[in-house]
């Protein structure tokens, strides 16, 4: 693995976030950079993580899902358990999201057929206001 190592600035420019979104993700023990000083410095690794947990967001993982698939980073190995862990929370996720998909879909069932009653009734309450004859 690379030695190269980054501030918390060049972390933040870099992957395009906010330097407190990074000591958030450190304050949640995402992240361990060392200390020189007062001074953050992040390794390769860091990095990796940090973009581990920029996607894991996108695709709606938790930070805990997030903190898994960070513990099981062994680049030695392959990263085998890694990927096989993610593609299972893909999956999880995918099943998840399907699932929110066939709740819209009922729920918009249901607002159709609210929709349609309150036509109906307003509808029936303009025509018998209609049909009544005005009382002399």
């Amino acid at each position: 693995m690379s030695s190269q190592t980054y501030s918390i600035s060049d972390l933040a420019r870099e992957l395009d976030i906010t330097t407190r979104a990074i000591r958030f993700y450190e304050e949640q023990g995402l992240l361990a950079p060392e200390r020189r000083g007062q001074e953050r410095v992040y390794s390769a690794r860091d990095k990796v993580s940090l973009k581990l947990i920029l996607r894991g967001k996108r695709i709606g993982f938790s930070l805990a899902e997030c903190r898994e698939l960070i513990e099981l980073y062994d680049p030695t190995s392959g990263n085998q358990k890694q990927l096989n862990s993610m593609l299972a929370k893909i999956a999880e996720r995918r099943e998840q999201l399907e699932q929110q998909l066939l709740d819209i879909q009922q729920m918009q069932l249901e607002l159709d057929t609210a929709e349609e009653r309150c036509i109906q009734a307003l509808e029936q309450t303009i025509k018998n206001q209609t049909t009544k004859s005005p009382s002399p």
